[in-house]
């Protein structure tokens, strides 16, 4: 079992009222995420929940759960997901190291804007730019849909494409995933390039690498075979 600890208060209006300390920061022997008047936790064997960014989803998990908009919180997330995926400058912006924590700060508050976010995803989003964690905000995005589809009873599925899927793909991919598998699917997407073209699609253990970048590779090792 894992559940995430805390240790450095922030402002109230951080989340919505909530008081939380910084889960990258949390020390070894806790295992508890706290909001005022009562302790919540967030039980899990999957390894990716002991991160810096685990620990932060499980607290934005615990906190729309608590407040009832996880239906909300990832319509938001989804949201930012795709503006992320669209926007090689937002991935710079997001990622880079050399931006000062204040130029993240206002550049993110025109994105959130824009991007129709609002309430707790807003300040959780601002809460991690203020901590220098924006860098990790897709790992925790993901971090959140796999508990979320863990509370729903379904199976989270990874997919990289080289390029940002239209609704129409997502729900094709969602429909075969969801015959194959014989559950719901909670797809998360990321969009790399390098691929060239196809998708990877990994459940669990299993994965599916029909990436045009993998073709290419084995193209190329069976051409060595025969020279």
């Amino acid at each position: 079992m894992l559940c995430a600890g805390l240790r450095e208060w922030v402002p109230a209006a951080s989340l919505a009222g909530a008081f939380l300390r910084d889960p990258a920061d949390a020390a070894p022997t806790s295992d508890s995420l706290f909001v005022p008047g009562r302790e919540l936790h967030v039980a899990t064997d999957d390894p990716m929940m002991a991160s810096m960014a685990g620990r932060y989803a499980a607290a934005l998990f615990e906190l729309a759960k608590d407040q009832r908009q996880l239906e909300r919180v990832e319509a938001d997330l989804a949201s930012f997901q795709r503006m992320l995926d669209d926007s090689q400058d937002l991935r710079r912006l997001v990622r880079s190291p050399v931006i000062s924590a204040d130029d993240q700060a206002k550049a993110l508050a025109a994105i959130i804007s824009k991007a129709g976010v609002s309430g707790l995803t807003a300040n959780f989003l601002r809460l991690i730019a203020r901590n220098r964690r924006l860098f990790a905000a897709a790992d925790m995005m993901k971090g959140f849909r796999a508990l979320l589809a863990r509370e729903r009873g379904e199976v989270s599925a990874d997919v990289a494409s080289a390029h940002a899927l239209t609704p129409e793909q997502m729900q094709q991919l969602s429909d075969m995933l969801r015959t194959t598998i014989g559950k719901n699917v909670q797809i998360n997407t990321r969009v790399d390039p390098g691929l060239l073209g196809g998708l990877i699609v990994k459940v669990g253990s299993k994965m599916i690498d029909n990436s045009l970048r993998t073709k290419l590779s084995n193209l190329k090792f069976a051409m060595k075979g025969i020279e």
